[in-house]
């Protein structure tokens, strides 16, 4: 095909297939096309059925971009795919929630103006065992929010072995600087003793920031200050303590620090994820002394930081289900899939293999999300002999699996029970 024989956008809205959809969405995407065919005959290739383009075009402006996807990596807090799935039950208490009106600032005993903050600061104080508790967008934010409010133009102490960088170049001396505290790094890489922070302690400095290494660990000639210890050199320099727990959890998960662990340890402030090992929706969550987190939530970051209904709602629902730790680790899908027993993971994994044709094969899988990263997490798989790993991400479900030397794996401690028949058919559907 020439250029000079593509049809005008008015044209392709006469087809019938093309008159028959919303006018704005079917001008946009004949445009559209129209630009993409004259590159291709540019290019030297065919642009191929205009009016069929045309058509699944304007319709896929009005599907969604966010759609449900099987994760068959094995990792089972996977950036990429949203972390965290919520539990059903704090699922329904969403629904309940935000389906109507809420008392989200509205105080039912009173008949006035209530707080957001206030929906979650009894469980999280029963939880954690501190005075009060605060709930923001991302533990970022709860981060930036603590600096802010108590150590703006005055010296954070850290350990160089602390300044960490997570997922999507996120790096703790940068928080600092834009929170207007000044960073004063202390020990070295390997070593930081609670005596280095003692030397570093000068009138400028106002908080001792400990850092958990959530996604590295440093192995060899290290040494490292219980919290305790650093909790007492802070006390008796007049240095308020945050610790930043980063991943965090309520319940033990291998060696994850627990955060009614450190609230007991005497921390000024813990600040921990929602969305990680606790298994809930993204938010940031800070604990710890009321005056403080009253501070907090009077500064005036806290409002641009603050969570909205639907987070709150999937916060508590899953906050709840930690009232019987039993249930939390049958109901919140992340604890439910690393407890999992091999066995019932390997079941399903034989259930794969024999509806697609494939086989059982032992691997590993991962904590992912930044914890635990030396944690081995034995896994099972179903492999298919060759890489139809783009193929299986174009299913109408998509499957994001792992290749592996020219097979592809379908971890099967990341897929649900009840997501094998849609991988099984993604399978076939890439076999035709």
């Amino acid at each position: 095909m020439e250029r000079r024989e593509l049809p005008s956008v008015d044209r392709l809205l006469r087809v019938p297939e093309v008159a028959a959809l919303p006018r704005e969405g079917a001008v946009a995407a004949a445009r559209e096309t129209l630009a993409l065919a004259r590159e291709e005959i540019a290019a030297g290739h065919d642009p191929g059925d205009l009016v069929q383009r045309v058509v699944e075009a304007a319709n896929g402006r009005t599907q969604p971009r966010l759609r449900h996807v099987v994760n068959a990596t094995g990792v089972v807090l996977h950036t990429n795919l949203g972390r965290a799935p919520i539990a059903d039950a704090a699922l329904a208490h969403v629904r309940r929630t935000a389906r109507a009106y809420s008392n989200l600032e509205y105080d039912l005993a009173d008949g006035r103006r209530g707080s957001r903050h206030d929906h979650l600061a009894a469980i999280l104080r029963q939880l954690t065992g501190a005075e009060d508790a605060l709930v923001v967008n991302n533990n970022a934010a709860a981060l930036l929010l603590a600096l802010t409010a108590l150590a703006e133009n005055r010296d954070v102490l850290v350990s160089r072995g602390e300044l960490i960088e997570i997922g999507d170049g996120f790096r703790i001396h940068e928080v600092l600087d834009r929170s207007g505290a000044r960073l004063l790094e202390v020990g070295t890489t390997n070593r930081t003793r609670a005596a280095d922070y003692e030397a570093a302690a000068g009138e400028s400095a106002a908080l001792v920031l400990r850092v958990h290494q959530s996604n590295f660990r440093t192995v060899g000639f290290t040494e490292r200050p219980e919290l305790k210890e650093l909790v007492a050199a802070a006390r008796r320099h007049g240095l308020l303590l945050l610790d930043d727990l980063g991943s965090g959890s309520l319940l033990p998960v291998a060696d994850e620090p627990l955060a009614q662990e450190s609230v007991a340890a005497g921390a000024d402030l813990v600040s921990f994820s929602g969305d990680k090992l606790l298994g809930g929706p993204q938010a940031g969550i800070v604990c710890g002394r009321g005056e403080l987190i009253g501070r907090l939530r009077r500064h005036p970051l806290q409002r641009a930081l603050r969570p909205d209904k639907l987070t709150l709602a999937a916060l508590e629902g899953t906050l709840l289900l930690y009232c019987d730790p039993e249930r939390a680790r049958r109901e919140v899908p992340v604890l439910r899939m690393l407890d999992e027993p091999l066995e019932r993971v390997r079941a399903r994994a034989e259930r794969l293999a024999a509806a697609a044709g494939g086989e059982v094969v032992e691997t590993q899988g991962r904590v992912g999300g930044g914890a635990l990263p030396l944690l081995d997490l034995p896994s099972v798989a179903c492999a298919l002999d060759s890489d139809i790993s783009a193929a299986l991400r174009a299913a109408p479900t998509p499957v994001v699996a792992v290749v592996r030397e020219g097979r592809t794996l379908l971890d099967c401690r990341t897929i649900a029970d009840e997501e094998v028949a849609a991988v099984a058919a993604a399978v076939e559907s890439c076999r035709r």
